[in-house]
């Protein structure tokens, strides 16, 4: 019995003991394992990053004497330094001479992050997220890449073909992003070149103008052509792309000059602020005036045939005392001059208020309301369908056609546009020789200049009619300084000849929508040339009108949608126009009109 118990105890024993040893003796060697193969890839991931080595060991010396707050230490490894290790572990092999190599590389490693344990950690959080990050990259780049944990765990899987194969979509990627780069560089600067060339070439009309500045742009222009064509060394694909870049660049220069006009034109159709200030403030006077203080003297004058007649036919306040205030202080006998203002019932009492409180020195002035003429018909409203431009459906811009009836005591008077100044006395235009004929015209029709003008550019010439009674080669001529023989005029019953042609153009387009063409067809063959120094014309665009031109002439007219009294009038010329107003006086200023 006592043998049994003991053969019982020493079984129970062994029992023991064996549950007890063998699990020690398997895990230990399952951590040798695991070890030595955490070590050798720890070691390989590692060697990437031995050049670091030095700041590691300059941020643990830093912080050895720190008492404050400790930050963590920051690393930064570039996509490189991970390839690089990757690239190791796809190399490795199991030789012990790689292995001592590893171990000295770690070895070195550990030296230089000995630093604190807390180092160490944050060393090792760090490269676990590094990692993870660039295999995520790489994934994205490249799908045929495995996740570098995968290649970590299974590197014997990988064989030589998919690691060249890898390598190669590497480099030609990387070649592409660079070709992209250098193609985008070289085209900037082209673009940059032919920008200074440009501007090089826009400032001098003569080779002998170039300064030394532009001879050194054209060098830069030629290095960077030398530099384009070893980019580019497909000349057809260069074309291509620069046909592309001009025919983009084309395209929005036409849009943002369709902005421009389309900008440009509503301006001119709006009245600006200070305008409309000066038309209220004036008309508030006048009301304010008893009916005997609204009355002009020597009204006795007016239909005095004796007396020079001028006429402007204009709702514009400041642009009617330009004209009168130009033509009074350049002429020899401003008391022979008698100045009479059409406007409409609206405008009439401030541009009487003007004249009241402005009179015109020693000459006459009449102002008349359009709506006082119960004679004229109200039926020639029709251009209004035809155009939404004031300037064309206005019925003043049409009363010029019935000026027998407007001044029917009258044989000769000079009819102005509103958008005129005088610079010479104009008596010898009075002694101009008729020859019969009813209105004294300047001709527009010399090609070289920006104004020229033939009749069929406004005229339809494809209706018979038009075809038969008209020449389409006719010289043009231009309204805004006008010479006309009123006694002629009625003699030829020109007014009729108005009146059917403007119900002819009602009913079919004969011509564009204007006064002009209907003076051009009106008058036609009852015109006599005036020289070009009385009327010089073109002011109201860009017309590159020479100054001397202008300086020698007697009348410069603004027309064009650029009026001198707008903010988009042409800088160079609105100088003429601006000295003859007078913006000192007080209802100027009150509505911010300055020069």
């Amino acid at each position: 019995m006592k043998k049994f118990r003991r053969c019982q105890r020493i079984l129970i024993l062994s029992l023991l003991s064996v549950s007890v040893i063998a699990p020690i003796i398997f895990v230990s060697h399952k951590l040798k394992v695991l070890t030595a193969i955490g070590r050798k890839d720890s070691i390989e991931d590692l060697s990437s990053i031995k050049y670091r080595t030095d700041i590691l060991r300059l941020n643990a010396v830093g912080k050895e004497n720190v008492e404050e707050l400790e930050e963590p230490t920051h690393l930064v490894f570039e996509d490189k330094d991970f390839l690089s290790a990757v690239n190791l572990i796809f190399k490795k092999n199991n030789s012990s001479e790689e292995s001592i190599a590893a171990e000295d590389i770690s070895n070195v490693f550990e030296r230089n992050v000995s630093g604190t344990n807390h180092e160490r950690r944050e060393y090792q959080k760090f490269q676990h997220e590094e990692i993870s990050s660039v295999a995520g990259e790489e994934e994205k780049f490249n799908q045929t890449m495995v996740p570098h944990a995968h290649i970590k765990s299974q590197p014997h899987r990988m064989s030589n073909e998919n690691i060249e194969e890898t390598k190669r979509e590497e480099s030609s990627k990387s070649a592409a992003r660079n070709g992209q780069n250098v193609h985008s560089q070289s085209r900037k600067e082209l673009k940059l070149r032919i920008k200074e060339m440009e501007r090089a070439i826009g400032e001098f009309t003569k080779d002998s103008d170039l300064s030394r500045s532009a001879l050194q742009k054209m060098r830069y222009m030629e290095s960077s052509l030398s530099k384009a064509s070893r980019v580019f060394p497909d000349c057809s694909a260069m074309a291509a792309m620069l046909r592309a870049m001009t025919s983009t660049a084309e395209e929005q220069v036409r849009s943002r000059r369709n902005e421009v006009d389309y900008l440009v034109h509503l301006a001119a159709r709006t009245t600006p602020k200070g305008l409309h200030c000066l038309s209220m403030r004036l008309t508030a006077q006048f009301f304010a005036l008893q009916p005997e203080e609204r009355k002009f003297p020597a009204v006795k004058n007016a239909n005095d045939p004796e007396f020079y007649h001028y006429a402007v036919l204009s709702d514009n306040v400041l642009a009617c005392a330009v004209v009168v205030n130009s033509t009074v202080s350049t002429s020899t006998e401003p008391e022979k001059i008698v100045f009479h203002v059409v406007t409409n019932s609206l405008n009439l009492p401030a541009i009487s208020m003007w004249f009241l409180l402005n009179p015109p020195g020693k000459a006459t002035i009449q102002i008349q309301s359009i709506d006082s003429f119960k004679w004229l018909s109200k039926d020639n409203n029709w251009m209004k369908g035809h155009s939404s431009d004031p300037r064309f459906t206005s019925e003043l811009n049409h009363l010029r056609f019935h000026l027998p009836d407007v001044f029917p005591a009258l044989n000769k008077i000079v009819l102005f546009d509103h958008d005129v100044v005088v610079q010479r006395d104009l008596t010898r235009l009075w002694k101009t020789n008729m020859k019969g004929k009813v209105i004294g015209v300047v001709e527009s029709c010399r090609e070289h200049e920006a104004s020229f003008h033939r009749i069929d550019m406004l005229i339809n010439f494809s209706d018979p009619f038009v075809a038969k009674k008209f020449d389409g080669s006719a010289c043009a001529w231009a309204f805004g300084m006008n010479l006309f023989d009123l006694k002629e005029w009625r003699r030829q019953n020109l007014t009729a000849i108005y009146l059917k042609y403007l119900q002819m153009g009602s009913k079919r387009p004969l011509w564009t929508a204007g006064s002009l063409p209907l003076g051009w067809v009106t008058f036609y063959k009852k015109t006599v040339a005036l020289d070009r120094q009385w009327h010089v014309f073109g002011l109201g665009y860009d017309s590159g009108v020479e100054q001397g031109d202008i300086e020698k002439a007697a009348v410069i007219h603004y027309d064009g949608v650029r009026k001198p009294w707008l903010d988009i009038a042409v800088g160079r010329y609105k100088g003429y126009w601006s000295k003859f107003v007078k913006y000192d006086h007080p209802h100027l200023q009150q509505c911010n009109l300055h020069g």
